[in-house]
């Protein structure tokens, strides 16, 4: 089981390998790799889930709104 801390790191990992152009200009390939990695671990971490998500979250997660879905997460925790 993994914890919505677990889902935020994923989160940021996967922005900041996009925003790492320079790794993208030296090695697309391995970026592209990392990239789909942390992807896979996102997108696996609602079915992991023991109990019910949080609706609008569940909704970001399906439809690939990744940037959505970790401001909805960071926002509910400064509440």
């Amino acid at each position: 089981m993994t914890t919505t801390d677990d889902l935020m790191k994923s989160l940021r990992r996967r922005e900041a390998i996009i925003a790492d152009h320079a790794w993208r200009d030296s090695d697309p390939g391995g970026q592209l790799a990392a990239l789909q990695q942390v992807s896979e671990e996102i997108t696996a971490w609602p079915i992991a889930q023991p109990g019910p998500i949080d609706p609008r979250l569940r909704h970001f997660l399906a439809n690939a709104s990744f940037a959505k879905a970790l401001a909805h997460l960071e926002q509910n925790i400064s509440k």
